[in-house]
């Protein structure tokens, strides 16, 4: 208890050294002259900006808060513009743990010290972040691995500091009503399961291993191999990657990488997981990806750390589908209502101002030149607009954004000339044909074939047996009921029909294929 006492002291130690509080009386009918003298009683420079003060803020209180300023970064819709971009520039720069303690907690989780699972494990880190630290290391079998290992200690620490921020959180929303908006207790929540998540390295390894699976035949990315022999929740093995960190241009361009073909690459490579896939990597800043110089995969992006994963199911891939077409027609009409079809603006909303307010964040982008344009900025501009109309953003696409912004960051990178819009399009247009076109329809009835084989027929069987105990309950409605059972037995004569001429159909084909491809049979 008293642990807890001296953290959260510190916790309102800081914030009040960076005038933190300060936010939250602005948004208070506080006096001016009450202002003043809590700025002279805590004699405290609140001159730099707010967004500034909370990154400085969070940086010291720990790389559990710093790992909150980056999800609160992410939250663009409910965060205002100056701090989000602030919150983006916070880094996970926490020193490595001892290596005694990384070889106690391998020896835990695995049964064994790792001088009896490796041939060699180097003891110095390569790499160290708030939620765990990579050694290198070689297998038994000359094979070489990276090993991720989970910083002791992190579920108690996480499991406390959550809690305390969730009291800030309550206490905030109570002092500060225009801050039940920016829904403080509802993002500590997220916060708190995200955070959970990451410390389970079982589930980061999964998501590797699925990430790996999609693009198993691809030639744009590699994904390394999970050793699942050597993994756990807390310590994961992995294939080691040898390239050059994407951020490092001069490296890439002195080994001679077309830079232009690895930016259109990076575009690909996103659009492919979400649309194809509906599964993308959700953390792809220049820290986590590499490419490859080896020969036999020269050029070939390198993804690294599975921890934070986005998805998107069918209806939210329909969803962007219907808001791409719309987009690309400038049918801003049809970008209002499938917002208010989806159920993400009220059913109240005025479809032709909704219209109205799309229009005016989407159409100027069509009157500039393409490189100009902002993809990031487009979806940045629409979040400030639902904030206005009271749209539900569903946190996958705020991941899906967040995601997008450091592609396109990525990509200006590698290429100032970079136009995202007409690299995607083409992309987006393709897709878009496949889905809701003919191909799209038949490849869904394909899909879903075996299953309407095992339902269709079931059916007339289901049906009357929900007939005759309508019939039961419902005294009266028992001679409509023998007209609909007789109805019934009529259709299953007709299926027995129509699987006999499909089966007929079946074996004609069948023989004319096998009397074009072997003519000797006449």
């Amino acid at each position: 208890m008293i642990l807890k006492f001296l953290r959260l002291f510190k916790i309102l130690r800081v914030a009040t050294r960076y005038g933190l509080d300060e936010i939250v009386i602005s948004g208070l009918n506080v006096p001016r002259t009450a202002r003043l003298i809590d700025r002279v009683v805590f004699w405290r420079d609140i001159s730099a900006p707010r967004g500034v003060r909370l990154r400085m803020a969070l940086e010291e209180l720990g790389p559990i808060f710093v790992k909150f300023g980056q999800v609160l970064s992410t939250r663009r819709d409910l965060m205002p513009p100056d701090i989000a971009d602030e919150l983006a520039a916070l880094q996970d720069r926490v020193p490595p743990f001892d290596s005694d303690l990384a070889i106690a907690q391998i020896t835990l989780a695995l049964g064994a010290h790792p001088n009896e699972l490796f041939a060699s494990f180097d003891r110095v880190p390569v790499a160290s972040a708030s939620i765990a630290q990579v050694h290198f290391a070689v297998l038994r079998d000359g094979k070489e691995v990276a090993v991720k290992v989970q910083r002791p200690g992190m579920k108690k620490a996480v499991d406390e500091d959550v809690a305390l921020m969730g009291v800030a959180a309550n206490l905030v929303e109570r002092l500060w009503p225009e801050s039940r908006r920016l829904k403080p207790r509802e993002v500590v929540g997220e916060f708190d399961k995200y955070l959970h998540d990451e410390l389970d390295l079982m589930r980061e390894a999964s998501n590797a291993s699925q990430l790996r699976r999609n693009f198993s035949n691809s030639t744009l990315l590699m994904v390394p191999e999970m050793y699942w022999d050597y993994c756990s929740s807390s310590v994961i093995v992995m294939e080691r990657m040898h390239g050059i960190p994407v951020s490092q241009t001069e490296r890439l361009v002195a080994a001679g990488v077309d830079m232009k073909k690895l930016s259109s690459d990076g575009v690909e490579i996103f659009f492919t997981q979400v649309f194809r896939d509906g599964f993308f990597h959700a953390d792809m800043h220049p820290g986590n990806i590499l490419v490859s110089i080896a020969p036999d995969s020269f050029g070939r992006y390198i993804a690294l750390d599975f921890g934070i994963m986005g998805t998107l199911n069918d209806y939210d891939k329909d969803y962007l589908s219907q808001n791409f077409l719309a987009f690309f027609r400038r049918d801003y009409k049809r970008v209002a209502e499938a917002h208010i079809e989806s159920g993400w603006a009220p059913k109240s909303t005025r479809v032709d101002e909704l219209e109205a307010a799309v229009r005016a964040c989407c159409e100027p982008i069509f009157d500039r030149p393409l490189k100009d344009i902002s993809f990031g900025q487009i979806l940045l501009r629409l979040f400030q607009t639902s904030r206005r109309f009271n749209v539900e953003v569903q946190p996958q696409l705020v991941l899906l954004q967040k995601t997008l912004l450091n592609i396109e960051g990525l990509g200006r990178q590698l290429d100032p000339e970079l136009d995202l819009w007409k690299t995607a399009k083409p992309y987006l247009e393709r897709w878009m044909g496949e889905q809701v076109g003919w191909r799209g329809m038949l490849e869904r009835f394909k899909a879903e074939a075996p299953r309407y084989a095992q339902i269709l027929p079931q059916l007339p069987r289901l049906v009357h047996q929900a007939l005759e105990k309508s019939a039961d309950t419902h005294e009266h409605d028992r001679a409509l009921v023998h007209i609909l059972q007789a109805e019934l037995r009529r259709t299953n004569r007709l299926l027995a029909f129509v699987a006999g001429i499909v089966g007929v159909t079946a074996v004609t084909v069948l023989a004319i294929q096998v009397y074009l491809h072997f003519p000797g049979w006449q």
